[in-house]
């Protein structure tokens, strides 16, 4: 059965072609993690004054 090995070749090829996409992808820190960790940074160091002073204000 020729077709069935073709198809399973074909299916392999895809999973290597995939495999190598991923791989060249994780190098390094794209431009949206970069900025993702920006936006996370910023709202921590900037709520982290309120959240003492509310703190400070309950205790």
């Amino acid at each position: 059965m020729p077709i069935s090995e073709e198809i399973a070749g074909a299916i392999l090829n895809n999973q290597n072609d995939a495999a190598s996409h991923s791989d060249a992808e994780q190098q390094g820190f794209s431009t949206g993690d970069i900025l993702w960790a920006v936006g996370v940074w910023s709202v921590i160091l900037t709520l982290s004054p309120v959240i003492v002073f509310y703190m400070l204000m309950v205790a």
